[in-house]
């Protein structure tokens, strides 16, 4: 589990929304794919993950470093 160490900086989730925390799909395998391909991979990873907090649901992962993830795996 990741510690934050700014109290200031702790996630305050919607009330009632249930928090995902994953484990998150990992996009290494598509390293390899064309990058055009890749980019598509990349659009539908945040389309994603944009539909499960349209449904209510807010994720443990932070944008930033789920934007931050996604482009590493994916070498982009």
């Amino acid at each position: 589990m990741t510690t934050i160490p700014d109290p200031a900086q702790a996630h305050q989730p919607r009330a009632g929304a249930t928090i995902i925390s994953g484990p998150w799909p990992s996009y290494t395998q598509f390293k390899g794919f064309p990058e055009r391909e890749r980019w598509t991979i990349y659009e539908l990873a945040k389309a994603g993950r944009q539909a499960m907090e349209d449904s209510g649901f807010e994720m443990a992962e932070s944008y930033d470093a789920f934007v931050r993830r996604i482009t590493e795996e994916l070498d982009l």
